[in-house]
């Protein structure tokens, strides 16, 4: 049964999101996204009115994904610093996935000419993952919001940096399987529990010390 409404247009955006990693932002066409979707043309106009718009809403959908594969620190493990290391590898994971990367990459290169969809990418690498850590932050070690947003970006700054800028400019292999729910691929998760530790010391510290 041919696709529908809702139903096409969230096929017409995944499908999207696919040849636009492929081909790129300028040799990607509404033609092969139709033809690749089975559906026409004229169908994948009635739903975006430009390839701006389609791009747009790819990142919109790619934000979906991430949030909803990484979850929230808790979903890992009950034990703080378990979760906060497991939450943090898979972060860490998720940014090397060749197709972030790439999709990471095409993003930067379009800023000037698509300002929103590169905000709406922010937003979806690190500024929704950072509220997501600070929230678990100051509930679970009862500290302010500008000491659990201080420890936020500090911990993610130690996982992140410098791994993420080689991979972008193709200095670090890549991880090339992602497993929604499965295992790590590849992280290293000495430094990581180094930088977790390093946090919970400190957000211990101004917990018992705050009058």
């Amino acid at each position: 049964m041919a696709k529908r409404g809702g139903e096409l247009r969230d096929h017409i955006v995944s499908v999207a999101k696919n040849v636009f990693l492929e081909r790129g932002f300028e040799r990607a066409s509404m033609d092969e996204v139709a033809a690749r979707a089975r559906t026409s043309k004229r169908s994948v106009y009635a739903h975006f009115e430009s390839k701006e718009k389609l791009f747009l809403a790819v990142i919109v959908y790619v934000r979906g994904l991430i949030l909803e594969r990484l979850q929230a620190p808790e979903a890992y493990s009950s034990r703080p610093a378990e979760a906060l290391v497991q939450f943090c590898a898979r972060y860490l994971e998720m940014f090397l996935y060749e197709p972030s990367i790439q999709m990471l990459r095409m993003t930067l290169a379009e800023t000037t000419r698509f300002p929103e969809a590169a905000a709406q990418h922010y937003d979806v690498m690190f500024a929704a993952v950072s509220a997501r850590l600070s929230s678990f932050l100051k509930a679970t070690f009862d500290v302010s919001a500008r000491v659990s947003a201080e420890g936020t970006q500090r911990l993610l700054g130690q996982i992140l940096f410098p791994i993420v800028p080689r991979a972008l400019f193709g200095l670090e292999d890549l991880v090339t399987e992602f497993a929604p729910r499965g295992a790590l691929v590849k992280v290293d998760l000495k430094p990581v529990r180094r930088a977790v530790a390093e946090l919970i010391e400190s957000l211990t510290r101004d917990s018992r010390g705050r009058p």
